[in-house]
């Protein structure tokens, strides 16, 4: 009997001491409650006990949180459609306030944040040209509705760390017609890019032809000075030797005629027999008969 009163209880003991106490991390905000009325709020991280089945706890995650929202569409001072795509991340500084206002849903507290930076950035949007907002004034206006919006969400017992727009566009009917007079742009400076690097070209490839044409011809001219100097020595040079011995000189020319008229067995010359060019081979002395 006792045996089975053990059996009966220990397992009841055990319930009930694991219904009695709860942990809190240090990543988590914890809330109290007893039947549905709210008791106790800032547990430190570590074991906390509550009273079984009157009490019990909400955890919510006191990280930094993130929002992605989907694009929305705003208009500029010029009455222009952009594309602004953009996220917030918060967390929760209030846990009461925030369960109060939001049930402890993040899509509720994130809807309820959207609300107030949307309609803060299309404020700041239609104050500017698009030309400020894609050239300097985004930082300014991140940072303008982090303020803002961290004002604002002290009611839902939030802080806003930090607002960014990761991207402004056109809408996309608008972004075809954007790209394609980008792409005109950019094919016109091309052809302006490469009509000068042609023009570059030919200037640079005429110089080196008219370069090339008075180097060619200077030197030619030096060649045929080197030439005329040449011949000239060797005019003299012939002269001197002539005046010399000009019998034998006579000599030296025929036999060299004759090496370059017959230097192949095949070589035929038709002359008369008493040609002067057979002169020496008729006598050494070359004296005619």
């Amino acid at each position: 009997m006792i045996v089975n009163s053990l059996k009966i209880l220990v397992p009841l003991i055990v319930l009930l001491g694991w219904t009695a106490v709860f942990t809190v991390d240090e990543r988590q905000e914890v809330v109290l409650f007893q039947f549905g009325e709210i008791i106790g709020s800032d547990f430190e991280p570590g074991l906390h006990i509550k009273i079984p089945f009157m009490n019990n706890v909400k955890k919510f995650d006191n990280r930094i949180l993130t929002i992605d929202q989907k694009p929305e569409r705003f208009l500029t001072q010029e009455k222009k459609d952009l594309i602004v795509d953009s996220y917030v991340k918060w967390r929760i500084t209030d846990v009461v306030q925030y369960y109060k206002t939001t049930q402890g849903d993040e899509l509720t507290a994130g809807r309820l944040l959207y609300e107030n930076i949307n309609n803060g950035l299309r404020d700041e949007f239609g104050k500017r040209s698009i030309q400020e907002i894609i050239s300097g004034d985004r930082a300014q206006i991140m940072n303008l509705m982090t303020e803002q919006a961290s004002s604002r969400a002290k009611t839902l017992g939030i802080e806003v760390v930090d607002v960014r727009v990761k991207k402004v566009d056109y809408p996309e009917r608008v972004s075809n017609s954007v790209y394609q007079r980008m792409r005109a742009e950019r094919e016109r400076e091309a052809r302006d890019f490469r009509s000068k690097g042609h023009e570059t070209s030919e200037r640079i490839q005429a110089d080196a032809d008219r370069q090339r044409s008075i180097l060619v011809a200077e030197a030619y001219r030096d060649s045929e000075i080197a030439r005329g100097e040449g011949d000239a020595k060797a005019t003299e040079i012939y002269a001197k030797a002539f005046n010399q011995d000009r019998e034998f000189y006579k000599f030296y020319r025929s036999l060299t005629a004759y090496t370059k008229n017959f230097s192949d067995a095949g070589d035929v010359i038709l002359l008369q027999p008493d040609s002067d060019y057979f002169r020496y081979f008729k006598d050494p002395s070359g004296k005619k008969k």
